[in-house]
């Protein structure tokens, strides 16, 4: 009989729904339990206002839905052995998934004074939302989480790069009807374009329709049923409805649905994977509408709570001073019969526990929520075999980043049977020179193909869509579970994910101070297409701004390199790709460059982060300089080097000494980032008195705030990007700015003691450089010959 049911997997044994049904009881009372009571957690006596925290705080209309899918997603994995993942997009559900993860066992391993008791469960109630305590929220500190829910719109970008690569997983993830309403999350549907049945895992969305938002109706919740298949359908998948208010009910409709999707998944994967199928599948998708505050109070002082946006955070909020509200709060409690699920000492009883998988089955302690715990050393070769040769500076030009491709490509190839690095970016790969990529995998593709199209691989590990926010989910999902990666995007559309990598940044600032969490990857950003070479898109295409945007964030986690050249680049971008719980930013152009370092002196300058070019300036040893040419960035560079060569014609006595800075953070004192120079190494480099010159890539201001400790930061004078953009030449460009090298000579000129009245000639022939400069490109289109044609003479 038995097999019977397992055969009709709709169907439910009273003893398997009751079991069920005690499991999501428990759930919801311990998630009330964290909103409410620091005392009394098994109510063994009569609830006062002493056991009530005195700041409520939460969100507990959502917790009983996330609560009915954990609940069923630890059936499917015990009674099927499958490994999976769950992502809580309603994230501010943090109440359900703590409580989840205390009744399986994997919150007390991972924080034993959160005891599986009485004790532990008083533990539990405090700490949320308390001083001293966890978030409200799915954060780091929750087990089995990577994702975290304070900014909605990332739950099923997070959820398919997790599934990437991952055959054996299943990721299940809880989009709020909220969420639903975001654009990064209506972009994301399109990821199952991308999803290889044969070697990724398999997503499987739950939207949770509860109808509300904080304060106003959802929009998807209100659409028709059939509207919504049919918008569902059109993102390419099949429709599961799970409806109602009854739970037992409920609870046989979700047991059903859940059966049917994974039977779907399975048969999908074995037709891929041992039939050869390559028809695009539909995958499916269970929408869940249930009431939000499920279970709570129907009314609050004569207002309807259940199923309205007021269950949204606390249906009770005057609890300690409200005897009515006390008491409604504990008939609330109540209701769910803690006596029949917690015994005398505030163990779940073992009906409670009867769906539970074991070990690392359970959602809160899967290995792939601590992907650091399988990470592997990424297989970089040897960099001598990308290296370009230098047997003098700027004698020959590169495009740096179609040299990186080929280190790329290199890493693709050799981790092409473990599939543990992925490319990702919006539709740039090749416009961005890395297309050397494609030799060792072409670019996921499940959708239609055409004979016109172009290295669109099944299988394919580079990763497009012109969706920035779902490149950065994807790549996020990706590494959190274990894995390596790149995002390569044009410069000034990176901002699009500003608010993204904020918390990313946060999820691994928080996860350095947790011992349990194994480091991950970095994530590596490298922004080309950069300002400078933007002439030809014009003012759109032109914001260096993200830098900015990145160092304002959390010093032990961000990184900035602007490296100046294709050795450079290749040193900096081995050291990214190894390194751990980094946010990385890699500013470099696709364009030709000089070639200004050799292998072994951009190791060594990398190193540095910052350091004098001795070959470049004009200074005597054992004295100071007269004046100090600094820059960071390609461009930058280029122009510092021009006017020193000028300034060696033109000014021959003047002592110049010309620094690079490859790594913006190193202006920092040390107090303030672990890059940082300490007071003493600054002041050798850029002196104490000295005018200081200094050529940036993107807004100027940004070096001043960085340096505005220094002794002598009254002497810096910053050139930079000013908002001057438009279509133009490249070299109008850094004129347009004041960036260009004869503007550079001139505040060399207009700014050391004394040289002003010696050198007015010189400044004269600088002007006179850039009034013909604009007469001649607006006469012939194009840049002099003597900026077209410059290159470094030594």
């Amino acid at each position: 009989m038995r097999k019977s049911k397992r055969q009709d997997r709709s169907a439910l044994t009273d003893e398997e729904l009751t079991a069920l049904d005690a499991h999501w009881r428990a759930a919801n009372y311990l998630s009330a339990g964290q909103i409410y009571l620091m005392g009394n957690p098994l109510l063994k006596q009569p609830l006062e206002p002493k056991h009530i925290k005195p700041r409520l705080l939460g969100h507990w209309g959502t917790s009983p839905g996330l609560n009915l899918v954990h609940t069923h997603m630890n059936r499917v994995i015990r009674q099927r052995g499958v490994s999976a993942l769950c992502i809580w997009g309603p994230g501010h559900g943090g109440p359900a998934v703590l409580a989840n993860a205390w009744l399986e066992g994997s919150y007390s391993e991972t924080y034993p004074d959160v005891s599986r008791d009485e004790a532990g469960m008083e533990r539990l109630f405090r700490q949320f939302s308390f001083p001293g305590g966890v978030p409200s929220h799915v954060a780091p500190e929750t087990p089995g989480s990577i994702h975290e829910g304070g900014e909605l719109g990332y739950a099923l970008s997070h959820a398919y790069g997790a599934a990437l690569d991952n055959p054996e997983l299943l990721v299940t993830c809880v989009i709020g009807d909220g969420e639903a309403e975001t654009g990064p999350l209506a972009a994301s549907w399109h990821s199952n374009k991308f999803l290889d049945p044969v070697h990724d895992g398999a997503v499987l969305p739950v939207l949770h329709l509860n109808g509300y938002k904080i304060a106003n109706p959802t929009v998807l919740a209100r659409l028709p049923e059939a509207e919504l298949d049919e918008l569902l359908r059109g993102y390419g998948h099949e429709p599961l409805h799970v409806a109602g208010d009854d739970p037992r009910q409920v609870h046989r409709a979700m047991a059903a649905a859940m059966d049917t999707a994974l039977d779907h998944i399975a048969q999908i994967q074995r037709d891929a994977r041992t039939g050869g199928t390559t028809v695009r599948p539909r995958w499916p998708v269970i929408v869940l509408r249930t009431p939000k505050g499920w279970t709570g109070p129907a009314e609050v002082d004569g207002l309807p709570v259940e199923g309205t946006w007021r269950a949204h955070q606390v249906p009770l909020a005057g609890v300690r001073d409200n005897p009515a509200h006390l008491a409604q709060l504990e008939d609330w409690l109540r209701s769910y019969r803690p006596e029949e699920l917690f015994d005398e000492h505030g163990r779940p009883r073992p009906h409670v526990l009867a769906w539970v998988p074991e070990g690392g089955r359970r959602l809160g302690a899967t290995p792939h929520a601590n992907g650091g715990l399988l990470l592997r050393e990424l297989p970089i070769a040897p960099l001598e075999r990308f290296a370009v040769p230098v047997d003098k500076p700027g004698a020959t030009l590169h495009e740096p980043t179609r040299v990186l491709g080929d280190l790329l490509a290199s890493v693709m190839a050799a981790t092409a049977d473990r599939r543990d690095f992925r490319l990702v970016g919006p539709d740039e790969t090749a416009s961005n020179r890395l297309q050397a990529v494609y030799e060792a995998s072409g670019k996921a593709w499940q959708a239609q193909t055409l004979h016109t199209d172009e290295h669109l691989d099944r299988h394919g590990r580079v990763m497009e869509i012109l969706s920035e926010h779902t490149c950065q989910g994807w790549l996020e999902g990706y590494l959190l579970t274990g894995r390596h990666g790149l995002f390569s995007c044009y410069e000034a559309f990176v901002h699009i994910v500003d608010s993204m990598v904020n918390q990313h940044i946060k999820w691994l600032k928080t996860s350095r101070s947790l011992p349990w969490r194994a480091p991950v990857a970095s994530l590596n950003y490298l922004l080309t297409s950069h300002v400078w070479r933007q002439d030809h898109n014009g003012f759109s295409h032109q914001d260096p701004g993200f830098v900015d945007h990145v160092l304002n964030k959390s010093p032990e986690v961000v990184r900035v390199y602007l490296p100046p050249d294709a050795n450079t680049l290749l040193s900096v971008a081995d050291h990214a790709l190894r390194s751990r719980d980094y946010v990385n930013v890699i500013v470099a152009g696709k364009q030709p460059c000089f070639d200004w370092l050799s292998l072994e002196e951009a190791r060594l300058h990398c190193a540095r982060g910052a350091g004098v070019w001795e070959w470049a300036g004009t200074e005597d040893a054992g004295r100071e300089p007269d004046v100090v040419l600094a820059c960071a960035g390609d461009v930058p560079t280029q122009e510092v080097l021009a006017a020193a060569g000028l300034l060696r014609s033109h000014l021959p006595g003047l002592a110049v000494r010309v620094v690079n800075v490859v790594d913006l953070a190193r202006l920092l004192p040390h107090e303030e980032h672990p890059h940082g120079m300490a007071d003493s190494e600054y002041d050798a480099l850029f002196t104490t008195d000295k005018p200081v010159i200094f050529a940036y890539h993107g807004y100027p201001w940004l070096i001043h705030r960085l340096a505005y400790r220094r002794a002598g930061h009254a002497h810096l004078h910053v050139r930079g990007y000013k908002e001057m953009g438009t279509t133009t030449t490249p070299f109008d460009m850094v004129v347009r700015n004041d960036l260009d090298r004869y503007r550079l000579v001139m505040d060399v000129i207009d700014r050391t003691p004394g040289l002003g009245v010696r050198a007015v000639g010189v400044r004269q022939t600088m002007a006179d450089a850039r009034t013909r400069h604009h007469a001649w490109i607006r006469e012939h289109g194009t840049d002099m010959p003597e900026i077209a044609d410059w290159a470094w003479d030594g």
